[in-house]
């Protein structure tokens, strides 16, 4: 483990604190599709991806989702540390994009690290920033953006985590993430097929030109 902690966490963390992650640390693998947390759970360990993508989100009285953003190679989860803090349920859900593979650290190690090393206490305030800009960015495109322009939105970031032109996602999916419906959503990517910047298939999109 120690190999894949200083390949994608070597830059940000000293040697004491990557040997430190490294004692406590365990590493998980989870396929695509896969849940690792869900709205409830109490939160007993905290995620450092090394590999894939997780996509976090929010769920609405009538059990409807809505995509906040997606987690990276290097990155945590702002939210999860938040519970991890003050031992409280998670507000969200949390669901493999692409395979992952994750470092869980133990909660106990949070404060302890915060005031021991100043690299990690970084990283923690860095996490934070970086999801609430994300937030921001969400509800910037409900509130400001058309449906058209949230679902090209959608797709240039799914094209980004996926590395490839292909979208295995049916329309119902991308409905649910974007809290609309499947006719809104098929009838949008009709009209992004006939423009020249899709192709659609069964389950599947291949973008084109966005």
């Amino acid at each position: 483990m120690i190999l894949e902690l200083k390949e994608n966490f070597g830059g940000l963390f000293e040697e004491a604190l990557l040997s430190e992650i490294n004692q406590v640390g365990t590493i998980k693998e989870v396929s695509a599709g896969q849940k690792l947390m869900e709205i409830g759970d109490y939160i007993r360990s905290m995620p450092l991806l090394v590999s894939g993508a997780i996509k976090i989100l929010r769920e609405d009285d009538d059990g409807d989702e809505l995509l906040l953003y997606f987690l990276e190679r290097g990155e945590t989860c702002a939210m999860t540390m938040t519970c991890c803090m003050g031992h409280t349920k998670s507000e969200i859900r949390a669901i493999a994009e692409t395979d992952t593979k994750l470092i869980m650290i133990p909660i106990q190690k949070m404060e302890e690290w915060t005031g021991k090393y100043k690299t990690w206490r970084n990283f923690v305030f860095q996490s934070y920033h970086d999801r609430l800009e994300e937030m921001l960015k969400t509800i910037d495109s409900i509130a400001f953006l058309k449906m058209d322009e949230r679902l090209l939105k959608y797709l240039q970031e799914k094209v980004h985590i996926a590395g490839g032109n292909t979208i295995n996602n049916t329309h119902q999916e991308i409905a649910y993430e974007l809290h609309t419906s499947r006719v809104v959503i098929s009838r949008l990517l009709k009209k992004l097929e006939k423009l020249g910047k899709i192709q659609l298939h069964r389950n599947s999109i291949e973008v084109i030109s966005i």
